[in-house]
C-alpha cells in the first residue's frame, strides 16, 4: 500500500470476489484437504496449499517521469461527504517508493503494466526515444508489460530497440561510453503480428514463476490500433481481435499446464465517475462501467483469472462476470504513474489455478507525500544534464494556465491556441495557402501552466513544456478538400466509429457551427449552422485545409480528412507551435487563454 495511508473512509473500495454463490471458499477448500497435501505457502508459518500472489499493476505511464504538472497530475479523490477532493500525485520517484513499500511482507509479488509506457512523452523522455523511461521502469522491477498503441509511434523496428537495447539507428548513444540496455522485462504483443510471417513481432506471452508458483501473463494492445497510429508506425504489421487472441494463447498456456493467467490488455472502459475511490460494481458487479473492455471481459475465456487494463486512462477495480457468469476482476490505473493496483491472487498448489473467490483489489494514490526514490530521482537529475540546454529555452509568454488535457469541455481553449498557430503558419500561399486548420483532440498530451516547473519564472512556456504538450513531432500536411468533405469529417466527429465516444476535433478560428448532443449520429453536427469566416460551406468549393499527417493519413476514424489532395508538407506541429508562442507574447504582453466560442453545444 502507499506509503502515506489514507483514511478508511476515503480508501477507494477493495473489491472482493469472496460471496459468490455456490463457490468455495479458501478456508473450505484447506479444510476439505486431506492429511498431508498441505505445504507452507502464505510465509505466515501455517501450512497451506495455497499462496497469495501480490499483483501490482500500473498503465499509461507515457515516460511522466516527473511529476505531470497541472490537472494532468492530480486525481479525484470522494470524500465520505460525497465531496471530491483533488489529490497531487504521480512521478516516478514516487512510484517507485509506492511500489517498494506496499511489496514489503509478501515474498511472492509481481509486478505488471497495461501497456503505454513509453510514447507522447514529456520531454526528459521524449528526447532521448523515451530510453530514460525504459531505464526508469527497470529501476521499479517491471516483470512484464503488454503494448500499448504509443508503443508504435515510431515503428516496430524502434519497439524492438527498446526491447533489445542497442543505441539510436540516427542520434546514436546519448552518453559516452554507455550503450543503451534495453528492457529487463519482456514487452508481450501476442495480437501484434508480421504481415508476411503472420508470427507475433515480440513474444505473445511470458511466465512467472517462484518456488513452483507459476502465473501466466498474455499481452495484447487494442485492435484498433492502426486508427489511432501514424501509417508509418504500424507499417507492415496486423492487429487481430483481442478476445480471439487472448483466447487462443489461454488456451497454449493451458495444455502446458499454466492454469493461473492474467491478461494484460491495452483497452479499458470509462466508469460512471471519475474518481479512483468510485465504487464500479454498484449497485451490481460492474454496473458502474461502460466501454470497450465491458466486452471484452464477457467475451475472453474463463482461463484467465484477472484482467489488467489501460488506455481510457481511467481508475477502476471492477468485477465483470466471464463467459460462465463468474466473477473476474478487471482493473486499471489511471495513467502518468498516479495510481497503481494491489491485487491479491490466491494460487492454489495442487489445482495450479487462482481461488477465484479469494481475489481482492484496490487501487492507491502514488501520493507525493512520501519519501522520493534516491536512486529515481539521481535517474531524473542524470537525463536532466543532458536535456537542459534544450528543455529551458524559452517560448513565449502566457498570463493563465491554457487548459488542453486537463478540459473535459469539447472546445479546449490550448486546442484553439494549437489550430490557431497551424492555421497562421499555414496561410501563406507559399507555405500551403491553408484557409482552416482541425488538430485532433488526443495529440495535446498536457496543459500549458502559469507557474513556473523549473528557475524560468512564472508564465514562462519553455521548450521543454511546449515538447510536452505536443510530443509526437507530427509533420504538417496541407490538402485539398471539398466543401462535402468538410462537412463529412465534422459529422464523423460524433459518428461512425467515433459515434459511441466523439472526438471532437480543435478547429481554429474563422470556422464556427452548432453541435447538438440531444441527437445522434452524425445529425450532432448541425450542417446549416457550420461556417467559415461567416459563410456558409460550399460543398463543391475547394478549401485548403492544415492538419497534422495523424490526421490527414486518416487517423481516428476521420476518413474525409484522409482523403485530401494536392497535399504539402510543412514545418511539424511543434515547430509552429512555438513560432506562434514567440510572436504572439512578450514578458510584457504574455498570451491569455483564448476563449471557446468556435463550437455552440447543446446538451
Amino acid at each position: 500500500m502507499s506509503a502515506t495511508p489514507h483514511p478508511q473512509k476515503n480508501r477507494a473500495p477493495r473489491r472482493v470476489l469472496a460471496a459468490a454463490a455456490g463457490l468455495a471458499t479458501v478456508g473450505a477448500l484447506v479444510a476439505a484437504m486431506p492429511a498431508g497435501a498441505h505445504d507452507r505457502g502464505h510465509g505466515h508459518g501455517h501450512p497451506s496449499r495455497t499462496v497469495d500472489v501480490q499483483l501490482l499493476s500500473f498503465n499509461d505511464l507515457h515516460g511522466n517521469l516527473e511529476p505531470p504538472a497541472g490537472s494532468a497530475g492530480t486525481v479525484s479523490e470522494t470524500q465520505a461527504d460525497g465531496t471530491v477532493k483533488s489529490v497531487p500525485a504521480g512521478g516516478v520517484e514516487y512510484l517507485a517508493t509506492s511500489l517498494r513499500t506496499a511489496r514489503k511482507g509478501h515474498p511472492y509479488s509481481v509486478t505488471a503494466a497495461g501497456g503505454d509506457m513509453v510514447g507522447a512523452s514529456p520531454l526528459l523522455s521524449g528526447l532521448f526515444h523515451d530510453e530514460p523511461t525504459i531505464e526508469a521502469l527497470n529501476g521499479l522491477d517491471l516483470d512484464v508489460t503488454a503494448v500499448g498503441n504509443h508503443e508504435f509511434d515510431e515503428g516496430a523496428t524502434e519497439l524492438a530497440r527498446l526491447q533489445n537495447g542497442g543505441c539510436h539507428p540516427v542520434e546514436g548513444c546519448y552518453e559516452k561510453d554507455k550503450k543503451f540496455e534495453g528492457a529487463d522485462f519482456p514487452y508481450l504483443a501476442a495480437n501484434v503480428t508480421d504481415e508476411k510471417t503472420g508470427k507475433p513481432i515480440l513474444k505473445p506471452y511470458t511466465v512467472w514463476k517462484k518456488n513452483g508458483v507459476r502465473i501466466g501473463f498474455i499481452g495484447v494492445t487494442l485492435e484498433g490500433t492502426p486508427n489511432i497510429v501514424t501509417a508509418n508506425g504500424v507499417k507492415g504489421l496486423k492487429f487481430h481481435d483481442e478476445i480471439e487472441t487472448v483466447n487462443k494463447y489461454a488456451k497454449e498456456l493451458d495444455r502446458q499446464g499454466v492454469k493461473s493467467i492474467v491478461a494484460l490488455i491495452h483497452e479499458g472502459g470509462a466508469p460512471a465517475s471519475s474518481s479512483y475511490n468510485y465504487d464500479c460494481d454498484s449497485p451490481g458487479a460492474g454496473d458502474g462501467i461502460s466501454g470497450p473492455i465491458t466486452d471484452i471481459a464477457k467475451g475472453i475465456t474463463p482461463k484467465v483469472d484477472a484482467l489488467v487494463t489501460g488506455h481510457t486512462h481511467q481508475a477502476y477495480v471492477c468485477t465483470i462476470p466471464d463467459p460462465s457468469g463468474k466473477p473476474r476482476m478487471v482493473t486499471s490505473a489511471s495513467s502518468f504513474g498516479k495510481v497503481y493496483t494491489d491485487t491479491t491472487l490466491t494460487y492454489d498448489r495442487r489445482t495450479k489455478d487462482i481461488v477465484r473467490t479469494s481475489v481482492e483489489s484496490a487501487n492507491h494514490v502514488v501520493s507525493r507525500d512520501q519519501a522520493k526514490a534516491t536512486d529515481m530521482t539521481a535517474l531524473i537529475a542524470r537525463w536532466n544534464t543532458l536535456a537542459a540546454p534544450i528543455a529551458g529555452r524559452p517560448q513565449g509568454f502566457i498570463s493563465a494556465d491554457i487548459n488542453g488535457r486537463g478540459s473535459t469541455a469539447p472546445e479546449k481553449p490550448l486546442g484553439n491556441l494549437i489550430a490557431d498557430a497551424q492555421l497562421e503558419g499555414l496561410a501563406p500561399a507559399d507555405k500551403g495557402g491553408a484557409v482552416v486548420a482541425f488538430m485532433n483532440p488526443g495529440g495535446i498530451r498536457s496543459d500549458l501552466v502559469y507557474a513556473a516547473s523549473g528557475s524560468e519564472g512564472d508564465g514562462v512556456v519553455t521548450y521543454g513544456e511546449a515538447f510536452t504538450v505536443q510530443p509526437f513531432t507530427n509533420m504538417m500536411n496541407v490538402v485539398d478538400l471539398t466543401g462535402a468533405q468538410l462537412v463529412t469529417a465534422l459529422q464523423q466527429q460524433v459518428s461512425g466509429s467515433n459515434e459511441a465516444s466523439p472526438k471532437i476535433l480543435q478547429v481554429s478560428k474563422g470556422l464556427t457551427y452548432t453541435l447538438d448532443m440531444t441527437k445522434s449520429g452524425a445529425e450532432r453536427v448541425v450542417a446549416d449552422t457550420i461556417r467559415l469566416n461567416g459563410e456558409a460551406i460550399d460543398p463543391a468549393k475547394t478549401y485548403r485545409v492544415a492538419m497534422n499527417e495523424f490526421l490527414a493519413g486518416g487517423g481516428d476514424g476521420f476518413a474525409a480528412l484522409g482523403a485530401g489532395t494536392n497535399k504539402l508538407v510543412g514545418p511539424s506541429d511543434l515547430d509552429l507551435f512555438n513560432t506562434y508562442l514567440a510572436a504572439h507574447s512578450t514578458v510584457a504582453a504574455p498570451l491569455a487563454p483564448p476563449a471557446t466560442d468556435r463550437i455552440t453545444i447543446v446538451q
